[in-house]
């Protein structure tokens, strides 16, 4: 059995899956973390299957070298493509973000009727609308791909001007269904919440994923008897595959442990 004491390793395309950081320090907050952002490869999608899915191999092979106890897929583009292949090639616990987020949307809907915001891989998957539909078959999906957010997200733009005007050109048509629940289908996403909120409104709850995937790790380790039990002071680890000063900048905006460094890793060696 791995070591209760191993961190957790978490890894996305970039910087948004630091939002799943921040919620796994909040509700795990005795747990080490390794985390690895793919910045050099940003974004992850419109990118293929099969280059997501080597993308995501290569990630998986570098944590394993930290010993990590368990593994979050925190991108929604290489859980929806990559998940499935990753669980058949390691023998320790992984969790992608899709899921959680599926199942808190499908309690939180009153009209079932369900919308969907993600990158265009994510979307032209369809994952999210399996999943929904094999909790509840009455559930309508509406989905909405949005490629911009990822950037906008990057260059910090989160309360911009331009960035107003993008989510109102991606997020009108939405608003013609009744949708009473909308899930931020990217882990970048939930940086720009503010911002989805005001313009679909009171009556739509946003449903962030990154919060529910770390209910749904909490939920995983003790079901493996790998929660860590330890007063020891936690230990963060970061690492990226290019732009360390950037991404230092973007995390200490984002995460409320000060990061005071980012090591940067060759992840095609892996």
């Amino acid at each position: 059995m791995q070591e209760t004491k191993a961190p957790i390793g978490i890894f996305d395309s970039g910087v948004g899956g630091l939002t799943v950081v921040r919620e796994v320090m909040r509700q795990l907050p005795r747990e080490s973390l390794v985390y690895f952002g793919d910045t050099a490869r940003v974004p992850y999608g419109s990118k293929s299957k099969s280059t997501i899915c080597k993308y995501s191999r290569q990630i998986v092979r570098f944590l394993q070298t930290k010993n990590v106890k368990a593994i979050v897929v925190a991108c929604n583009t290489a859980s929806a493509l990559a998940l499935d292949e990753l669980k058949s090639l390691i023998d320790i616990p992984i969790i992608g973000v899709v899921e959680p987020g599926a199942i808190m949307a499908a309690n939180t809907t009153k009209t079932k009727s369900i919308g969907i915001i993600g990158t265009e891989s994510t979307i032209k998957s369809g994952i999210y609308d399996k999943f929904l539909r094999k909790i509840d078959p009455d559930i309508t999906v509406v989905s909405k791909a949005c490629p911009l957010f990822c950037p906008l997200v990057e260059e910090g733009l989160w309360e911009d001007r331009v960035t107003e005007d993008i989510a109102g050109r991606y997020l009108h048509e939405l608003k013609e269904y009744e949708i009473d629940s909308l899930i931020l289908g990217c882990t970048h996403y939930p940086m720009l919440r503010r911002t989805i909120a005001r313009e679909m409104g009171e009556g739509v709850t946003l449903v962030n994923p990154a919060y529910e995937t770390a209910k749904a790790l909490k939920a995983m380790l003790a079901s493996h008897d790998l929660l860590n039990d330890q007063e020891a002071e936690p230990t963060y680890d970061y690492y990226v595959s290019d732009g360390d000063e950037k991404f230092i900048s973007f995390a200490n905006d984002v995460l409320t442990c000060p990061v005071k460094g980012a090591k940067i890793i060759d992840i095609e060696s892996y």
